[in-house]
């Protein structure tokens, strides 16, 4: 049939045959957005090379079987939940009226009830932070949990190693959930060195040709999570690395806070789900789940976030919480690539009469990414949002501030890959003591960065504008 065809004619025919089954499969989507159309882009310039990517990108749904499981560990955990029910402060803590539609939401998008009773401390120096967080897991006296995108085996993994090791030899219990991507080396050379010296390592969303059943390759656990003997947690942008990251010329700032109180048992609910689902181990005792503690008068509520949820939880919240402020929004993030709705909301805001910062770092350490963020830059000196460029190095934390009454702080960056992608962890804190504190550590952010405007910005070259524009199309491929 095909012998008086050339072989260039088949090529053509073939790609014409993916570029319109992909047509007609990308347009039968739920929603045929911005992603719809970086995925026809692709296939209409490389139809043979990108449905090959599409098979291992395209689908960002877990499968079945994973998000079946994820529902009956909820059930699972809510006796969890029910421990908070007969103390009155921890359960129904007194919050201003005007947050309680927030706090519902993010209830029903995370599962997670607002607690309160407790106390956060924020934290900025990496080493620092490293510090602190060795004093506890030196202190650890029964269970001591970490679950981190990146743990790396450098001078600060091998200090945690360590100090997990000695804990072991203590009778202390650790686990260790590490991304399999993001800790490769890791698992590679410290992860089989810390099994043999009693540590419980396994690794998250393991990459293998007999795990294609966990949809596209590129989904992986971003959460940076810590709990101490479930009265002590970290979480926000700090993963387990030097602060340079492996980047001699370019300096991480990250934010991290250290929780107390019965919070901190979301923390650990979060961690044993993801652990569940990697080891089939369902942990729930007494030691793991200890009487809640009142350590403070902080409001504060979990949100995790990922293709396991039946929608972008965080997007959705962070969405409503602008359409909600008042007065002030200040952003700070890495990667800043928004969606539509996210974008609008910004707009919404701002003709409503709020005042929205948005500070990034001037540089990146991710070539394609950062350019997808920069093509942004126009729309939201356009909207009216102020954009600050923060010079000493890459801010990678991950924080918003609505008004002088909410803060959020956590894992996720204000993208679509952490929308839409990601497994994340961000915290909701309600009131004005943390709001405070953030304020002024963005503050600081601000001092060390410069206001971009339109003038400078328009000065870029076409080359660049080109290349940035590009980027933005396939940014909700990234």
């Amino acid at each position: 049939m095909f012998e008086n065809f050339t072989a260039g004619e088949l090529w053509y025919a073939a790609e014409w045959a993916v570029r319109i089954f992909m047509l007609l499969l990308l347009t039968q989507r739920r929603t045929t957005g911005s992603t719809t159309i970086a995925w026809l882009l692709v296939i209409f310039f490389l139809p043979i090379p990108g449905i090959f990517i599409y098979l291992l990108i395209g689908q960002n749904r877990l499968p079945t079987r994973r998000i079946e499981r994820h529902g009956r560990l909820l059930k699972e955990l809510d006796k969890v939940h029910a421990r908070f029910d007969d103390f009155e402060k921890i359960h129904r803590p007194q919050l201003d009226e005007d947050l309680t539609a927030l706090v519902c939401l993010a209830e029903r998008l995370g599962y997670m009830p607002v607690a309160g009773g407790n106390h956060a401390e924020l934290l900025t120096k990496t080493d620092a932070t490293i510090d602190r967080l060795l004093a506890d897991i030196q202190g650890a006296k029964h269970e001591i949990h970490l679950l981190y995108y990146i743990f790396e085996d450098d001078a600060t993994g091998r200090q945690v190693a360590d100090a997990l090791v000695e804990a072991v030899e203590r009778g202390v219990t650790c686990r260790l959930l590490v991304d399999a991507v993001g800790s490769r080396p890791m698992l590679k050379r410290l992860g089989p060195s810390l099994q043999q010296r009693g540590v419980e390592v396994h690794a998250a969303l393991p990459v293998a040709p007999w795990r294609r059943k966990m949809a596209r390759l590129d989904i992986r656990n971003h959460r940076k999570i810590a709990v101490i003997d479930g009265r002590i947690g970290y979480t926000g942008s700090q993963n387990i690395v030097n602060a340079d990251y492996g980047h001699k010329d370019l300096a991480w700032h990250d934010m991290s806070v250290r929780l107390t109180g019965p919070v901190v048992l979301q923390l650990q609910t979060v961690f044993i789900s993801d652990w569940y689902f990697e080891t089939d181990q369902i942990l729930d005792t007494d030691k793991i789940f200890p009487t809640p503690e009142l350590t403070g008068q902080l409001a504060i509520q979990s949100l995790p976030s990922g293709p396991n949820y039946p929608t972008e939880n965080y997007q959705r919240l962070v969405v409503a919480a602008l359409y909600n402020a008042k007065e002030k929004v200040t952003i700070t993030s890495p990667y800043f690539v928004p969606d539509d709705p996210f974008l609008q909301a910004i707009e919404v805001a701002v003709l409503a009469g709020v005042e929205v910062e948005v500070i990034v770092p001037r540089q990146s350490d991710q070539y394609l990414v950062g350019a997808a963020s920069r093509a942004y830059y126009q729309d939201l000196l356009d909207i009216g949002a102020k954009l600050y460029l923060y010079e000493p190095g890459l801010l990678h934390a991950k924080t918003m501030r609505i008004d002088d009454s909410v803060c959020l702080i956590g894992s996720s960056n204000f993208d679509i890959r952490s929308f839409a992608l990601n497994f994340e962890i961000s915290m909701l804190f309600y009131g004005h003591e943390t709001s405070e504190q953030l304020r002024r550590l963005q503050n600081d952010y601000r001092k060390d960065s410069t206001l971009l405007t339109h003038a400078e910005w328009e000065c870029r070259s076409a080359f660049t504008r080109g290349w940035e524009n590009i980027a933005k199309l396939l940014s909700p491929l990234l």
